[in-house]
């Protein structure tokens, strides 16, 4: 497809000799001497670039181009101007025009400049699409739940995502405590500075420092290069700390002295480096235990925890279960071009009931899986692996076939035992007495079983 250009000049000899001159090199152009008539086009066709002279009759180029990218905001623009009317194409650029050529110009170089303009829409345009497509994937919309608990998260973040308030999220591994954070990101006023993630558990505690803060060139036998660290890629937008609780004292209180003072010094340096930035941290460790123990800064703690938000685990938000499964079967079908069509009901509770100790990481995980393997149809009880099948034994006792080799009886009786003690723990929130009247147990009886189970 070719690219197009609009131009708009009252000076009939050179406007028709630019018109030759680029429809003789592929582009699709429409020239005008009345700017009127050029907004108009431009009203009912798109065009890629602009090519404008400052000075028109009854009005300026300046404020032509304005008008013109009101109407296509992607629209390049190059003004073209005499040599004492500098200053106005360069007023030009600075709101919002790509370049400007001073008459009389060479026409070779007037098409480096306008295939450069092109460049640079392309780039923005690209550009655009993939903020589009982060939005898509970690916006707001993709954290998935109507279950009470997380309604109340929702309702916390809308109120705190456009502000630079310092968070702490909590949660069991799975939980999704990343795209939360990312989601928070999207939706603040930083949405297009960068989202800087950093596992503190996975990077060797000697080179967490410098992945960081950077470091100097010299700073450390194999630092070859001066190297930005992470606080410093995240200037202007936002920095997540994931696994905080796994920080060393050490980091610990340089971390502290960014939160409180914006500044921080790469290893080797001698100067600060300042960072406007939001930090967002996550653990799954119970941070006011790791305060009480000493293995956390009390101080940095009440830092971080100026807002806190507890992502609940799966097992006790099952009515999420089917929405998010349905959730998990499109994103999967879409990207492994796949046609399963859905789930059987008996899949769907057998998916509620179980405990989910990987959480939603889980559940997309076996998801992704079904599809894969399946490739077409609807999930069927059989599809599902061998533990959630045994899983819905206490449902469904007619589906377990008996094969030739014959079953294990009393392992499946104990893994069914075993399986409803936790259910039954899991919903009385630990609570023993609660436990056994589910199961319609003595607590004693409970107490012994559990023993025996090492639960």
């Amino acid at each position: 497809m070719s690219q197009s250009l609009l131009i708009i000049d009252d000076e009939i000899v050179l406007r028709k000799a630019l018109e030759r001159f680029f429809k003789g090199l592929g582009y699709d152009v429409a020239a005008f001497g009345d700017w009127e008539k050029g907004l108009a086009v431009l009203s009912e066709k798109r065009f890629d670039v602009l090519l404008v002279d400052l000075m028109l009759p009854q009005t300026s180029g300046l404020e032509v181009m304005k008008k013109c990218q009101k109407i296509q905001p992607h629209l390049a623009v190059v003004v073209m101007t005499g040599f004492g009317t500098i200053p106005s194409a360069v007023q030009a650029i600075r709101e919002g025009a790509y370049h400007y050529v001073t008459k009389p110009f060479d026409l070779e170089d007037l098409s480096s400049l306008i295939n450069k303009a092109l460049d640079h829409t392309r780039l923005k345009e690209e550009n655009l699409l993939l903020k589009c497509q982060l939005h898509e994937k970690y916006g707001f919309e993709n954290i998935i739940g109507e279950s009470a608990v997380m309604q109340e998260v929702f309702q916390l973040i809308v109120k705190i995502a456009n502000t630079d308030s310092t968070l702490l999220i909590m949660g069991e591994s799975g939980t999704g405590k990343e795209l939360l954070a990312k989601a928070v990101h999207f939706r603040s006023g930083r949405a297009d500075k960068p989202f800087i993630a950093v596992n503190c558990a996975a990077i060797p505690e000697g080179l967490l420092e410098s992945e960081l803060f950077g470091h100097m060139r010299g700073a450390f036998t194999g630092a070859v290069t001066t190297q930005a660290g992470k606080f410093e890629l995240a200037d202007q937008g936002t920095i997540f700390l994931d696994e905080i609780g796994d920080m060393s004292p050490l980091l610990q209180v340089k971390v502290l002295r960014v939160l409180q003072e914006r500044h921080f010094v790469p290893v080797g340096a001698s100067k600060n480096k300042e960072v406007n930035i939001r930090i967002i941290t996550a653990t799954h460790q119970d941070l006011t235990r790791a305060v009480q123990e000493g293995r956390f800064r009390e101080d940095l703690y009440y830092r971080l925890n100026v807002i806190p938000i507890t992502l609940p685990p799966l097992r006790e938000r099952h009515e999420d279960i089917p929405l998010l499964a349905e959730h998990f079967l499109k994103k999967h079908n879409r990207e492994n071009k796949k046609h399963i069509s859905g789930f059987d009901q008996k899949v769907l509770r057998v998916l509620c009931d179980y405990p989910w100790p990987g959480n939603v990481r889980e559940l997309e995980n076996l998801i992704e899986r079904l599809v894969v393997l399946k490739g077409d149809g609807e999930i069927q009880v059989e599809d599902l692996p061998s533990h959630l099948r045994q899983n819905d034994v206490v449902h469904n006792f007619d589906y377990l076939p008996i094969p030739e080799s014959g079953v294990n009886l009393n392992g499946m009786i104990d893994h069914l035992e075993t399986s409803l003690i936790r259910r039954a723990l899991n919903k009385s929130e630990g609570n023993k007495n609660k436990a056994a009247q589910l199961l319609k147990l003595n607590r004693t009886t409970l107490i012994e079983k559990m023993k025996k189970m090492n639960l």
